[in-house]
């Protein structure tokens, strides 16, 4: 059965995305190629990490939800995780393979969107 394995990250409106990344980076010591990024490798010494990422206010990339962020969780297999979803009758929105992962999402019962992403090949630290 395939499942969400953690947290991909949290996407939210910001004035001046560019501005916020900058403070991030200068006051958290956060940053990375998407934005800042929080990376480790332990036990699977693999690369799996967890993103803020900060868009401008007008994006449409968080519709059709009105709240001004979105969750992103990792699964392990999108595909058979998105037919489980269908098969419980939730609406999947959309996908899309963007050749470093592939993305689904959905609105919660609160009408939150949420994102779902299997990773292809992880991103250098």
């Amino acid at each position: 059965m395939a499942r969400v394995t953690g947290l991909g990250g949290v996407f939210h409106k910001v004035k001046d995305p560019a501005a916020t990344r900058k403070w991030y980076k200068e006051y958290l010591e956060l940053d990375g190629e998407y934005g800042p990024m929080l990376s480790w490798s332990e036990e699977t010494g693999d690369n799996p990490y967890s993103l803020i990422s900060h868009f401008p206010e007008d994006t449409d990339y968080l519709q059709p939800s009105k709240a001004d962020f979105m969750i992103n969780l990792r699964v392990d297999d999108l595909d058979a995780y998105v037919a489980q979803l269908e098969e419980k009758g939730l609406e999947v929105l959309g996908k899309v393979d963007e050749g470093y992962g592939k993305f689904a999402w959905i609105l919660d019962c609160d009408g939150i969107k949420l994102e779902f992403w299997e990773q292809i090949d992880a991103p250098e630290s």
